[in-house]
């Protein structure tokens, strides 16, 4: 960008260098014109930081004020043939306010006008007035090619900056989100575990305490007393069982992990058309590992839909004596797989399709002491699979008894 303002500057001095010049034994006449087009210049530079695309409406002032500029300076060439030489920064406008069709003509034509211009001056014209002007017109068509390919390249590079600011907010919301989510689960956990057991503990004790109290004490004070201690703590655990619900995901409140899975990709249609498929018998796992698995599911089709052009896709949930896997597969357009970074590396982004949510699945089922591997091949589709080892997650073989109900 600096580059750029520098020719800009370079531009305009240029411009006013060669007016002075153009107006130097020119009379009254040619400075008067020279200062009426040094005024126009001025006002409407404007138009030459915007540049000149958008639609007809925004064009017209421009436009105007081109050819307002192009006629003084032809009254100028007229009255002061050294003034011809202000066609030079003159092109520099032209091929960037004007479209090619228009703008590559109006140089050759100026070019003629100084050509002609200079057939009036003494000795007339001559192989050198000639070569001149087209020289400079050749230079500035092609500074203004290259001036055109640098602005572009800084706008593309801007561009690229602002979409990793961008994709680095949203992978720190993204961090953020995990991290609550992480901390919920715990919460639940914790709860489930340690004040849930100890309040369902108490419900049981106080029922075993009314039952063994003999008839004539157990309508006295003492079993009144035994009753309200089996009724509080059947609220609280009530209570503890709402926040343990609370906190768990809403896709694995009311449903197994199977069950949301299958909603996710019910609801994911039409296109890509995802089909679910669950393999073995399913058996309870931790939280974390149910919640990784959901999320994982719906980061994977999000790419799909975002990036692999796919008609179909598929999603397997297999539960094996030794771990459970999770297959995600599309038909799309595939990628290069090797080129997706490593665990440890920095994300990047690859062919254009951004890896931030690729390095984060395999983060947070590493963190589960599973593993993640992605298979694919431009034009083959992608396959993204899952293994979370029972060893690692500790996972319980058989459904534990469920927590007693209330008291009435």
């Amino acid at each position: 960008m600096p580059a750029l303002r520098f020719m800009r500057v370079a531009l305009h001095a240029m411009f006013y260098a060669l007016l002075v010049v153009g107006c130097v034994g020119g009379g009254v006449a040619a400075w008067s014109l020279g200062v009426a087009l040094g005024v126009a210049y001025a006002v409407g530079g404007r138009f030459a930081r915007q540049g000149g695309g958008g639609p007809d409406a925004s064009r017209t002032p421009m436009l105007a004020w081109l050819g307002l500029i192009t006629l003084l300076w032809l009254a100028l060439a007229a009255v002061s043939p050294s003034a011809g030489y202000v066609a030079f920064p003159l092109y520099f406008l032209y091929l960037h306010l004007l479209p090619p069709r228009w703008s590559l003509p109006a140089v050759v034509l100026v070019t003629g006008v100084v050509i002609a211009a200079q057939s009036g001056t003494s000795g007339g014209l001559t192989a050198a007035k000639v070569i001149g002007p087209c020289a400079g017109a050749a230079v500035a068509v092609l500074t203004a090619y290259g001036y055109a390919g640098l602005y572009r390249e800084s706008r593309r590079r801007q561009a690229l900056i602002d979409d990793l600011v961008r994709t680095r907010d949203e992978l720190a919301a993204t961090q953020r989100e995990a991290g609550r989510l992480a901390e919920r689960q715990r919460l639940a956990r914790e709860i489930h575990d340690t004040l849930a057991q100890g309040l369902s503990s108490i419900v049981l004790l106080a029922r075993s305490a009314e039952s063994a109290l003999p008839s004539t004490v157990a309508g006295g004070p003492a079993g009144e007393r035994v009753r309200e201690i089996g009724a509080t703590a059947s609220a609280n655990l009530a209570e503890a069982r709402r926040f343990v619900a609370a906190l768990t995901p809403p896709p694995l409140q009311d449903a197994t992990l199977a069950e949301a899975l299958r909603r996710v990709t019910a609801g994911f249609g039409p296109t890509p058309e995802v089909a679910f498929h669950l393999d073995g018998e399913p058996y309870p796992l931790p939280v974390e590992a149910e919640v990784a698995l959901l999320r994982l599911t719906q980061e994977a089709l999000a790419n799909v839909r975002r990036h692999a052009q796919a008609r179909r896709a598929a999603v397997t949930l297999a539960y094996l004596d030794d771990q459970v896997t999770l297959d995600v597969f599309d038909d799309g357009v595939g990628f290069a797989a090797d080129a997706v970074p490593d665990p440890g590396s920095v994300p990047d982004a690859v062919d254009g399709r951004p890896r931030f949510g690729l390095h984060g699945m395999r983060e947070r089922i590493a963190e589960l002491g599973g593993s993640l591997t992605i298979e694919s091949s431009p034009g083959e589709g992608t396959a993204v699979a899952v293994a979370l080892p029972l060893t690692a997650l500790d996972a319980p073989q058989s459904p534990a008894p469920p927590l007693p109900a209330p008291a009435p």
